[in-house]
């Protein structure tokens, strides 16, 4: 407990724990991407991933769990950091910004309470899947075959029909643009919180940093870019394998 104690109340303490919670959530948004794009190949493929995994409840909800201990923590800590800041300097920087600062990390805390807002919405819209956000459509409703004849949630068709307003789909890009702002900036200074900075590999951190932000920004965007436009779901005979009810909706 001492220890905890006094990594909390440390400056440096708070930018490990800020460089390991940020490490750790960024191989979270790697898989999730790399789960998600499956939704590109037949539906029967993201449908029998997304049954494997709630046919695994422990390993799911601990991760679920995990995950949420890493953005409670993450959250907290920047928001510690920032207030130490500010009491260290109550006089704002002539200018108006600290001199070198990039807009990115002047932003950082703006754009990862946007984002942390945005997955509290991601959760509601297809975890808890709530119909009030998905046009009065209770999805839970959409199944599907396996080639096994195993019946499952229709996990493709809700991502159609969750994308095919365009509001939505605008939304989410506005979000993973903010995540390509915070992690094009946040992935480099993990490398520097961690010690790992010095004047041969800082650009090449710096570049590797921008260049997986964007990959990942591309990743997440190509998603409902692709069902809106209609590239991905565009015949709801092929898209669906749910009750006509379910699919008089998606017309």
């Amino acid at each position: 407990m001492n220890l905890l104690q006094r990594v909390w109340r440390s400056s440096l303490g708070k930018k490990y724990l800020m460089a390991l919670t940020g490490l750790a959530l960024f191989g979270f948004v790697v898989g999730h991407l790399l789960g998600n794009l499956q939704i590109f190949g037949k539906p029967e493929l993201i449908n029998s991933y997304a049954h494997f995994l709630k046919s695994k409840p422990g390993l799911l909800w601990g991760a679920r769990l995990g995950l949420l201990a890493m953005v409670g923590l993450h959250v907290a800590v920047a928001l510690g950091l920032s207030a130490a800041n500010r009491a260290a300097r109550p006089v704002g920087y002539s200018g108006g910004r600290a001199y070198g600062s990039s807009w990115q990390s002047r932003y950082m805390l703006v754009s990862g309470l946007v984002v942390l807002a945005f997955v509290v919405y991601h959760l509601l819209h297809f975890t808890a899947q709530l119909p009030a956000l998905n046009g009065g459509l209770d999805v839970r409703s959409l199944t599907a075959l396996l080639a096994d004849g195993t019946q499952v949630p229709d996990v493709y068709a809700m991502m159609i029909h969750g994308f095919r307003k365009g509001w939505v789909a605008l939304f989410y890009l506005l979000a993973q643009a903010l995540l390509f702002v915070h992690l094009s900036h946040g992935l480099a200074s993990l490398f520097q919180s961690l010690g790992l900075r010095n004047h041969v590999w800082w650009p090449r951190i710096a570049a590797f940093a921008k260049v997986a932000s964007f990959v990942v920004f591309l990743g997440y965007a190509s998603i409902p870019v692709a069902i809106l436009t209609g590239m991905v779901g565009g015949t709801v005979a092929h898209a669906l394998k749910a009750p006509i009810t379910a699919t008089e909706t998606l017309r």
